[in-house]
């Protein structure tokens, strides 16, 4: 594929878009491993893939499946004269990210523990569209955030402008309303579209006794025998995941607190500005928080006592049945909301701002109050235009709901993908057993200790492909091709938080990098592997040209096919990195 590019009105200059021939290290290995010969039978291939790749359990029959999927795509043969693999079949096969992905796509984790064990993909206002003022309230972005494998949908509830039905909006803004029973039916026919596990709809109420009854009847009548009504108000334990498959599960406060705490969360916000836009189009480079004015360590609905008494209109009761997962407060501050009740388990809410006072001063109590109850942290009030926050605070003190705006965009939000791609996309993932236990004295997990390494990360970046298929030959230059580079770079705790780059390739639409980089690990169980591809622009900001964000303790050993997404978190087409991970115990 040839390219012209305009260099003044007299004349232009053309490139050709050239093939990258296989690094040295695949050369190396089909060599290897073929005893010097052209052509790799399906036994070598499993000799490779066990000795290089990591893949313990593969079979001579595998291999030969393999064999045969490459030729086809290679060759579009159904026949094949041969079953053995020329040094190109072998070097596409590795390039492939269908083929030779670098996590896998199975769940493989315990799933028999209690919810508290688990971080769970969660929404935040998953009702709207864009920004928090005056975008449209939709079941679309519901659809979407189900099918990509999110687990927790939040909808905040409201009358009607008649006051006789209930619409899905964010109070007290230019938001324009969508029927409750509309995202209802769509949860019901997406919910396990991605995922067999169960989907947890957490209730922000401002409705009316009667209305809170209609509720009642419009998700039974909904959901029928998929929804999980325990048989006793208050759970001692959660119940897990796998008890849970394809279950429909309410979390909010029990009905009569909502009248006490009417007005909680919208308060002062009457008048609202667009402010906290990111720094530049894929968001702002993830660094430690700076922690707001502190305006209120709980959400509105998780202001009031739990109260046992039942002044309420009949039929509300029906609507409290429905409530698997008790959100609420004990009065008191902070610390007296990280109490564990050894009778009950229930959930709190804090604001982002509120966690981070939470760690600052009480990080052990936010521990042990996770590894029984669950926490669910939310977006400040100021992130009008939806951008989200950094997890990792969240994740390092066990918080399993991390609500972020899934239909905002930048890096943020790159690394909560990131994390949930593991154990197979189910928007399940099992917390370290570190975060579950205390030592002998009592003692629990620190984040801001300094620990000694645990492993060492070993990661090359060998070439780049599939740009110039997903974009226009001009997009990054108008006058020559694309200068890219690769940064790569780990997330986690901070003693491991790092970002390091590879030399800019210069006019190369297919460059080939083939740097080395090691990664010093002190906590790999929460360590999530980033990984970003820009041009370098002289005059003007670099370009953005795709992302990923890995798990690193899912990453497959050996010589891996990374396929890129765009800033909304889209899988770029056919942009993708040949790269390389080997993993050294310290």
């Amino acid at each position: 594929m040839a390219g012209s590019y305009r260099m003044c009105m007299c004349f232009t200059r053309k490139f050709k878009v050239t093939k990258a021939g296989p690094p040295h290290d695949v050369n190396e290995a089909f060599f290897k491993y073929t005893d010097g010969g052209t052509h790799m039978s399906a036994e070598q291939l499993r000799r490779f893939l066990v000795e290089v790749q990591g893949d313990g359990g593969v079979s001579t029959a595998d291999a030969e499946k393999i064999v045969d999927q490459v030729l086809q795509k290679m060759h579009h043969i159904a026949k094949f004269t041969r079953r053995t693999l020329t040094l190109d079949d072998f070097h596409h096969y590795l390039f492939s990210a269908d083929l030779n992905p670098p996590i896998g796509d199975q769940v493989h984790q315990d799933m028999t523990k209690p919810l508290s064990h688990y971080f769970i993909y969660t929404g935040h206002n998953s009702y709207l569209t864009g920004n928090q003022l005056s975008s449209d309230c939709s079941d679309v972005p519901i659809i979407k955030a189900l099918k990509r494998g999110v687990r927790v949908i939040e909808l905040d509830i409201w009358p009607n402008s008649t006051k006789d039905n209930v619409d899905v909006l964010h109070g007290r803004t230019l938001t324009a309303p969508v029927e409750l029973i509309r995202c209802l039916k769509s949860i019901k026919e997406y919910a396990f579209s991605s995922s067999p596990y169960p989907v947890i709809i957490t209730l922000e109420d401002h409705l009316t006794p009667d209305l809170q009854v209609k509720v009642a009847q419009m998700i039974t009548e909904t959901f029928g025998g998929m929804l999980y009504c325990p048989e006793c108000e208050c759970l001692e334990e959660f119940p897990s995941p796998e008890e849970l498959k394809y279950r429909i599960i309410i979390s909010t406060k029990p009905p009569k607190e909502y009248l006490k705490a009417e007005g909680g969360k919208d308060k002062g916000n009457k008048s609202r500005k667009d402010k906290d836009s990111d720094d530049d189009t894929w968001g702002k480079e993830p660094l430690d928080l700076v922690s707001d004015q502190e305006d209120g360590d709980v959400s509105d609905t998780d202001t009031s006592e739990d109260s046992d008494g039942e002044s309420q209109q009949p039929g509300v009761s029906a609507y409290k049945r429905l409530i698997a997962i008790h959100a609420g407060k004990p009065k008191g501050g902070l610390k007296e909301a990280l109490k564990v009740d050894p009778n009950k388990v229930r959930r709190l809410s804090l604001s982002e701002q509120a966690l981070e006072k939470a760690s600052e001063n009480h990080g052990t109590d936010v521990i042990r109050f996770t590894q029984k109850n669950v926490l669910r942290v939310y977006p400040k009030g100021t992130r009008f235009n939806s951008s989200n926050y950094k997890p990792l605070i969240g994740w390092t003190h066990g918080a399993q709901m991390v609500a972020f705006n899934m239909q905002g965009y930048g890096r943020y939000l790159w690394l909560m993908n990131g994390m949930f791609r593991s154990n197979g996309g189910c928007g399940f993932v099992k917390k370290p057993d570190f975060l579950m236990k205390e030592g002998p004295h009592g003692e629990v997990f620190n984040p801001k200790t300094k620990f000694p390494v645990k492993k060492s990360l070993k990661v090359k970046v060998y070439m780049g492909d599939g740009w110039h298929l997903d974009f226009k030959q001009t997009h990054f230059d108008s006058y020559s091709p694309p200068d890219f580079y690769t940064r790569v770079g780990i997330a986690g705790v901070p003693g491991d938080a790092i970002m390091k780059k590879t030399k800019i390739k210069e006019d190369n639409w297919t460059p080939v990098w083939d740097e080395e980089f090691i990664f010093l690990l002190t906590v790999p169980e929460l360590a999530l592997l980033r990984i970003e591809v820009h041009e370098y622009d002289m005059s003007e900001k670099d370009d953005f040209a795709g992302q990923t964000c890995l798990p690193v303790s899912e990453l497959r050993s050996g010589i891996r096919a990374v396929p890129l997404f765009d800033r909304k978190g889209e899988k770029l087409n056919s942009s993708r990195l040949l790269m390389r991970f080997e993993f050294v115990q310290d």
